[in-house]
């Protein structure tokens, strides 16, 4: 007799050893149709393994969390049975599940999106079949003769320790894999192949060139459908697409990876830096700037010698090392420790706008979103122990208001102490109590993320949400004792002894570029009105009446808007659809009617008009909404 208790507490008793299957049946058929899998110890587990001793067991649907992974998992075997089928030279390597999918790296000729559909339609085939997924294990030496054709495969077999090694077999499909899977490959309802690009066999360039085919599978079709839908979108968002057009910045050869920022993108990046400091100084911070190549014995002092040093860039001067900081921390405690303080001072809240560099693999660069070399909005608090909750609370306040600004919403993750890590376990209790007693205060739910906290402290990450509902961590509060300790900073106390003060490192938007390359991609180049590179553009109907459109332009110019004149011979709907294109808030149209009343036609982004609208009114509406930093692109009402 097995009995099986389930996640409510209940019990099921079977004679004989049951699969999960059996106890889904035991409970219902339609519970058991809509099974994947099955959770025992902790551990997923097929469907259709025996359980042979009692056991506390939940099922796995296809609502909960682990099944879109597992059946996404199946979905590349799939796949990968379907390549073998149409190409019979292919030798498969690995097919992981990633976010929004999967993909398999696959030793063949190259092909591209153009064969998709000939692999989707073999696809079809074996999913229609309901091809049962089933495992097998064996020793590894039959695994290596199984293999002995399959040279990958082979390479991964004798990298394993001895023992058994699992296979799934789906009809004459058969994988070398952990699992789990699902049943059979009827599970595999809605899926599409999307991208296939080059991967070199463990990512060794010395090694073979692979095809790495993506995918993506759900179990219900208006999901997949949505999820396309979502991809689309996100295309038509894309912010190296869209800052080209707009001529916001560009990459170049000569510096792969390090942005160049045009005079338009430098219009909205002063603007963004101009409201950064404006909040800054609202919430009691001074500003700095500190050198950006600095001598190794101080990357070697702060620690970042020896556990960052493969990101850092290096230079030689006058025979002695120097490396370009990839972070601003070890100036800002320099700077700390150039003069004696007080705890009146105390706390110093020390922000920093610095360029910093770091060593990222070329391929995954991508736009603004992944540099090397960046701006990051640092900023270093320097307090008293009894000062850390206020502070933390502080900054997140801070970060509501900067955030909240461009509409954005964010969530909370606590990390604490990793593997490689510096200072002693008493310090890191501190601070980690520190933050876990702040976030409580706070009041918002976060998520705990054991052992990924930086190598000096536990950390708040802050993760922002934009108008995709997709999520970027931007922000970070870092809670560290061991850099003050390392760098003998002190402050003297009411006593008038010496103190080690305690520090938050923390940045609000993080790298400026890549929350840059967020807002453009979150507003679809839109902007609000404010940070609006070109906030109007004025379009006489005909050459006769340029000399006062340009009047106009440079009398709101004179008035603070970022305004332009269009004095092209083309006709005014071609002019105005430019316009549109270009996405600017706000088309100012005059005509023989407003040169005589001294009025503006004004269109706007929402797609309003508006007819006889005076100057004064005009820009009494606007440099308000400009003012007040509003989002709404409804400028001037209903």
């Amino acid at each position: 007799m097995v009995t099986i208790t389930l996640p409510d507490g209940s019990t099921k008793q079977f004679e004989g050893a049951p699969t999960g299957l059996d106890v889904a049946r035991s409970i219902s058929e339609g519970l058991a149709r809509d099974c994947v899998a099955m959770e025992i110890g902790g551990q997923l587990q097929d469907l259709y393994l025996t359980i042979d001793n009692d056991a506390t067991l939940r099922l796995i649907t296809t609502r909960d969390d682990e099944a879109l992974d597992i059946m996404r998992h199946s979905a590349a075997h799939v796949m990968a049975q379907a390549v073998l089928r149409l190409y019979d030279t292919a030798k498969l390597t690995i097919g992981p599940v990633i976010e929004d999918g999967f993909y398999y790296d696959i030793d063949m000729d190259p092909i591209s999106e153009d064969d998709f559909a000939k692999i989707e339609a073999e696809m079809k085939k074996i999913v229609k079949a309901k091809l049962p997924i089933r495992r097998e294990q064996i020793g590894k030496d039959d695994a290596l003769r199984l293999y002995q054709d399959e040279p990958y495969k082979l390479e991964m077999i004798q990298d394993l320790p001895d023992g058994t090694i699992s296979l799934y077999r789906q009809e004459e499909f058969v994988d070398l894999c952990r699992g789990p899977h699902v049943p059979h490959t009827g599970f595999v309802k809605a899926f599409k192949l999307m991208k296939v690009s080059g991967a070199y066999w463990r990512a060794d360039q010395s090694k073979a060139q692979l095809q790495r085919i993506y995918g993506t599978a759900y179990f219900d079709k208006k999901e997949l459908k949505a999820h396309l839908t979502f991809l689309e979108e996100a295309r038509k968002r894309n912010h190296r697409k869209i800052g080209e057009a707009q001529e916001l910045f560009s990459f170049h050869d000569e510096a792969p990876g390090m942005p160049f920022f045009h005079p338009r993108g430098m219009v909205m990046w002063n603007l963004l830096l101009d409201f950064w400091r404006e909040e800054h100084r609202r919430a009691g911070y001074v500003e700095i700037k500190t050198p950006i190549m600095l001598q190794r014995n101080l990357w070697e002092r702060s620690g970042h010698w020896e556990n960052y040093r493969e990101n850092m860039y290096t230079s030689e001067v006058d025979e002695i090392e120097y490396a370009i900081k990839p972070m601003n921390c070890p100036g800002g405690m320099l700077l700390y420790k150039n003069r004696p303080h007080s705890y009146r001072e105390l706390p110093w809240r020390v922000a920093e706008v610095g360029l910093v560099h770091r060593h990222e693999l070329s391929g995954v660069l991508s736009g603004l979103f992944r540099v090397r070399a960046f701006h990051q909005d640092d900023a270093h608090i320097y307090m008293m122990p009894d000062q850390i909750e206020a502070e933390i609370l502080g900054v997140l306040r801070l970060v509501e208001r900067l955030y909240g600004v461009f509409g954005l919403g964010f969530h909370l993750e606590l990390s604490t102490r990793p593997e490689k890590s510096i200072g002693s376990d008493e310090q890191w209790e501190i601070a980690t109590h520190g933050l876990r007693s702040a976030l409580e205060s706070y009041g918002a739910d976060y998520q705990l993320n054991e052992g990924d906290g930086a190598f000096y402290g536990p950390k708040i990450d802050i993760h922002i949400k934009d108008a995709l509902g997709r999520t970027w961590q931007c922000g970070t509060i870092q809670l560290d004792m061991s850099q003050p300790e390392r760098f003998d900073l002190t402050y003297v106390d009411r006593d008038n002894q010496r103190r080690r003060p305690i520090m938050i490192h923390r940045t609000v938007l993080g790298s400026i570029e890549r929350f840059f390359g967020i807002l453009i991609e979150h507003f679809a180049g839109k902007y609000p009105l404010w940070l609006a590179p070109v906030q109007a553009v004025v379009l006489p109907i005909n050459d006769d009446l340029a000399p006062y459109a340009g009047e106009v332009r440079d009398g709101l110019s004179d008035a603070g808007l970022r305004v332009e004149l269009d004095d092209r011979a083309e006709s005014l709907n071609k002019k105005v659809r430019e316009s549109q294109l270009r996405q600017i808030p706000l088309i100012l149209t005059i005509g023989a009617k407003e040169q005589a009343a001294g009025t503006l036609s004004v269109r706007t982004l929402d797609g309003n008009v508006r007819y006889g609208v005076a100057r004064e009114a005009f820009l009494d509406t606007v440099q308000a909404h400009i003012r007040d930093r509003k989002l709404d692109l409804t400028i001037f009402g209903d």
